[in-house]
């Protein structure tokens, strides 16, 4: 039997043992500013969504986020500045299509990009429309096919640089339409590509977002295809790759939230919820729309590691097919 002496030992451990069975709690996040890398140039085509998606979030969180832009080795650079921060969730990464393809196109990295970053979100994809020039004797996608099959080497495309979206697209492109042989001439952004492809210089390219459907609207290139499996409301009119003849063809780029690997479940989780929360805002939604942007809505840790495998997969494939380098 127990006596009193035994019971007002048992109750004194009572709190302790309350306490050890609490669950722990929860990291302060944010207590500073939070620093969001965007491995790219101000004023790019990912550096604009990033400062709208940093200024919203400075609007839902009780610290600002300010964009920090670290170029360098491509994406290299920025994205192991991340990789070496703090595991607090104060320093973000902003990334696209680059990070699934670091693996498989530079032999030694800094950082791990697998093993080294936590995902957020899935911010939104970005699809790509297919421009020709004018003066290419081709109305239409099967058309240019067939020149190109026709005239294997005679024709070159331009894209934005060695490894980047672009070229992956149209590398995927020339795969899957037969392995259609077309040189690939780079340039330093898209923006530096066009006036060879007004010119002729160069016969095509298959260039990220919609921007490049106001030289077609003036008729100064001809717009083939949109790289979305069906037609997108972006552009309603515009045919697919596939309705084209290139069966499964499909090329986005796209846009991610990162963090460090270790930062700790709840700061990640909170984190996405503040992304999810300014995408919900239709205001927001609108004006990445504008900049052609397939917004992902309620995007979760898990479906973003998820997307980023499979996009692995798909990229890394055509890297080693097409012997693509970055050199």
């Amino acid at each position: 039997m127990l006596n009193r002496r035994h019971l007002l030992g048992a109750g004194a451990l009572l709190p302790f043992a309350a306490r050890a069975q609490a669950p722990a709690a929860a990291p302060a996040w944010p207590t500073q500013p939070i620093r969001m890398v965007v491995p790219f140039a101000a004023g790019g085509p990912t550096d604009v969504p990033a400062r709208l998606l940093a200024d919203r979030l400075g609007e839902v969180l009780p610290q600002r986020v300010v964009v920090e832009n670290r170029t360098g080795s491509g994406v290299v650079v920025g994205t192991d500045l991340v990789a070496k921060a703090p595991k607090d969730g104060h320093t973000l990464l902003y990334t696209t299509i680059a990070h699934s393809v670091l693996r498989p196109l530079f032999a030694r990295l800094p950082f791990d990009p697998d093993a080294d970053f936590a995902q957020i979100a899935l911010v939104g994809q970005v699809p790509m429309v297919m421009l020709v020039n004018k003066d290419i004797p081709a109305q239409t996608l099967p058309e240019l096919i067939a020149l190109f099959r026709a005239n294997p080497g005679k024709y070159d495309y331009a894209s934005s640089g060695n490894g980047g979206a672009v070229h992956l697209a149209t590398e995927l492109f020339l795969a899957m339409a037969g392995g259609l042989q077309v040189g690939h001439v780079p340039y330093r952004g898209s923006s530096a590509a066009m006036p060879d492809v007004l010119s002729g210089r160069v016969a095509m390219i298959i260039d990220v977002g919609l921007a490049g459907l106001e030289y077609a609207r003036k008729g100064d290139v001809r717009a083939m295809a949109i790289s979305t499996l069906q037609r997108t409301p972006l552009a309603p009119d515009m045919p697919t790759f596939v309705e084209g003849g290139v069966a499964g063809y499909e090329a986005y780029t796209w846009h991610m939230v990162m963090a460090p690997s270790g930062t700790p479940a709840p700061v990640i989780t909170a984190c996405n919820a503040a992304v999810n929360r300014v995408l919900a805002n239709d205001t927001v939604v609108q004006r990445l729309t504008e900049q052609g942007m397939q917004v992902v809505r309620n995007s979760t840790p898990d479906s973003a590691a998820a997307f980023l495998q499979s996009e692995a997969r798909k990229w890394g494939a055509i890297v080693r097919q097409r012997n693509i380098q970055v050199n």
